[in-house]
């Protein structure tokens, strides 16, 4: 299982940073989710959870029984899916205002800042 799941990671970040590097503005945001979802996984697999084992202190307990799985990475991984909807979000509106004002999509013109 950790084997299928770092050829995931593996294959969405190689995935995303090869759209990230194309022309148009569609493969660029999709790039960027590719991104987002490959750190999420990645901080999902360093975390080690462990299946039916919630970091719940049983009731009459001091302490957590190990093995547990820990709740920061679940946190992390909420709080990045958050950051990376309002970035793609941003990023979306920005590509779409430029687009309006050049009326091109193609990144490789948008190196002068003459119109």
């Amino acid at each position: 299982m950790a084997l299928l799941l770092a050829i995931s990671i593996g294959v969405l970040f190689a995935g995303g940073a090869f759209l990230l590097m194309r022309r148009s503005f569609v493969k660029l945001v999709i790039g960027l989710v590719l991104l987002g979802h490959g750190a999420n996984l990645l901080i999902f697999v360093v975390g080690r959870p462990i299946p039916g084992r919630s970091p719940l202190v049983e009731r009459g307990a001091e302490t957590v029984a190990a093995p547990y799985s820990d709740p920061l990475p679940a946190a992390l991984i909420l709080t990045a899916i958050v950051i990376g909807f309002a970035i793609v979000s941003y990023t979306i509106v920005l590509l779409k205002r430029t687009y309006q004002d050049l009326e091109t999509d193609d990144l490789e013109s948008l190196t002068s800042t003459d119109r």
